[in-house]
């Protein structure tokens, strides 16, 4: 199910650079933990880690075969994950800032939210179907099972995100004191993190590289 070793090296170090590649998840992972503590980026890189692979089993099965071949069904989620993400934003602008108490509080709130929200970010970025769908076939085996590879190769791609993802999180959660006691005013916190949110719902919109 898997390639050779050298071409399994080459998808790896692919795979390693489109990762660590800021994108969507990858700034939702990291505002996650900075605004909420190490727990919930955690929640969040499970989440993502989710869609991702929901990304991978839509390509083996042909969803991303069929946003090649329809602009239609691509635009449609192209823009419902652009849309979820400025919605996001917007809710973070909206929100009250937080106190110590506060925070505390929502330390304690279930990580239902964390781990949808970024499930949702993940899988509504049709882009990763498209990268799936491009690129995996390069190190695909003729005489194999196509959807076996895919999946397996799939497989090996969310395990490098998830990897990438632990190590923003703890970045983000040795900056986040220091940042907290920079911060001068809470409430400027959530509106940068929601401007952050809708101008990425904005890129994703009107971007066409791949990103995560």
């Amino acid at each position: 199910m898997l390639p050779d070793t050298p071409l399994l090296l080459a998808f790896i170090g692919a795979s390693l650079v489109l990762a660590l590649t800021p994108g969507p998840a990858v700034v939702y992972i990291v505002t996650r933990t900075l605004a909420q503590g190490r727990t919930s980026g955690l929640g969040s890189v499970l989440g993502v880690a989710l869609g991702n692979l929901g990304n991978a089993v839509g390509a083996a099965l042909g969803l991303a075969a069929l946003f090649a071949v329809s602009s239609v069904a691509f635009t449609v989620v192209k823009w419902a994950g652009a849309a979820y993400l400025v919605y996001l934003g917007i809710r973070m602008w909206l929100a009250a800032p937080a106190t110590a108490d506060a925070k505390a509080a929502a330390t304690a709130q279930p990580l239902r939210r964390v781990f949808r929200d970024g499930f949702l970010v993940a899988l509504l970025n049709p882009k990763t179907s498209l990268f799936f769908a491009a690129f995996l076939p390069q190190f695909m085996d003729a005489h194999g099972s196509p959807l076996a590879q895919t999946l397996a190769l799939g497989c090996v791609f969310v395990g490098i995100a998830s990897c990438t993802d632990l190590f923003y999180v703890l970045t983000a959660s040795l900056m986040a004191p220091r940042l907290g006691r920079a911060a001068k005013h809470a409430v400027w916190g959530n509106r940068i993190a929601g401007t952050s949110f809708i101008g990425l719902g904005v890129l994703t919109a009107m971007g066409s590289r791949p990103s995560r």
